[in-house]
């Protein structure tokens, strides 16, 4: 059998090499990969029954000296190197608390992505056009995810398989080796094929004198098992339909002013004060902080933008939080330090902390 090397068959097969699907409606691009649109009706979809807003009762306690204190007290006992000392008897001066308010957007959406792809052919049933129609992207029914939950499943289109000869190898199975040209034996290492060793009269005991040995890449038998088609000698070809649900994130903090990180606000809880859930929300109109009510209109208006005609929205849910965020001033030998508790988990972040013995610890 006359074999090509592995280095010499085309990567991907040739677009002619799959026709198009006469009934077939998906328009393939480059790479052979399209992103279906959702339909339009989901793009309209604004619910005529707009949902209950909630607007919840909350009670955030008034920061004082000794919760200070002991958050302080927490924060350094959890840190191999920080002292106590200073936690327990500096003198607290001055307590600035401040209520943050957290605006979310969250947009759960379902897009659809169609493919060829294949995988070796073993003599199985075809399920071809022969066997109906394709349904369109959208027509394909699927378990959805609990809401807000991302996952990512694929899909075979009914109908749409072809099986054609593998074009790594040309429907032959294997390659030829390309350690060996095809021969299954190399020239032997130690003799170098002189079936003795320089300055030695004995054959050469590697080898046993023939100067050649068995080929290690395709153990002597002179090709290699085509890694496409696992020596089947045939692709099964197919449209395979790939369902991403994503939730879509737009959050928002209002400004505090004063020397902290904003960035650590992310990872705390707040005291939920408002909620609202349905297929798609509407802005927030006359909330207390007018710039809550501009967060909602631009987070709904961005998450419309990008997702309008890629995807189909699920759903949507909007909240507000409030964020507790404190400021202490304190003194300790002579000197004045800055401390800040944040969250309802009461966590510190304190840069300046007097009492460091070395430079390895994580400060927040």
């Amino acid at each position: 059998m006359d074999l090509s090397y592995e280095v010499d068959s085309p990567l991907a097969p040739p677009v002619e090499l799959l026709e198009q699907l006469a009934h077939y409606d998906w328009s393939f691009q480059d790479g052979g990969q399209t992103q279906s649109s959702s339909p339009s009706v989901f793009l309209r979809k604004l619910s005529d029954q707009r949902g209950q807003t909630v607007f919840l009762q909350h009670s955030i306690p008034i920061m004082t000296e000794e919760m200070a204190r002991n958050a302080l007290l927490s924060f350094v006992n959890s840190r191999c190197c920080y002292g106590n000392r200073a936690a327990g008897e500096l003198v607290i001066q001055d307590l600035r608390q401040q209520m943050l308010y957290r605006y979310r957007l969250e947009t759960f959406s379902e897009s659809r992505l169609s493919e060829w792809t294949f995988q070796p052919y073993t003599n199985h049933s075809v399920d071809g056009p022969k066997k109906g129609t394709s349904p369109r992207p959208w027509d394909i029914k699927v378990h959805v995810p609990p809401m807000f939950q991302e996952e990512t499943k694929k899909f075979q289109v009914p109908h749409s398989s072809l099986v054609k000869d593998c074009h790594k190898c040309q429907g032959r199975g294997r390659y030829k080796c390309s350690g060996c040209h095809g021969a299954g034996t190399m020239r032997c290492a130690s003799c170098s094929g002189a079936k003795r060793k320089a300055k030695q009269s004995r054959r050469c005991q590697v080898c046993s004198g023939s100067g050649r040995k068995r080929c290690s890449t395709c153990s002597g038998r002179g090709n290699k098992t085509c890694a496409t088609c696992k020596g089947e000698k045939k692709l099964l070809h197919f449209i395979q339909l790939v369902i991403t649900w994503k939730n879509s994130l737009f959050e928002f903090v209002t400004e505090h002013h004063m020397n902290f990180p904003e960035e650590l606000l992310a990872k705390v809880r707040g005291e939920n004060i408002f909620k609202d859930e349905n297929v798609m929300v509407y802005p927030i109109v006359d909330f207390p902080k007018q710039e809550i009510s501009l967060a909602s209109q631009r987070g709904i208006a961005e998450h419309s933008t990008a997702l309008a005609g890629r995807s189909r929205v699920l759903q949507q849910r909007q909240t507000v939080e409030l964020i507790p965020l404190t400021e202490v001033q304190y003194w300790y030998q002579g000197k004045s330090y800055l401390y800040y508790i944040y969250g309802l988990e009461n966590k510190v972040y304190a840069a300046d902390y007097p009492e460091r013995y070395c430079c390895g610890c994580t400060i927040i």
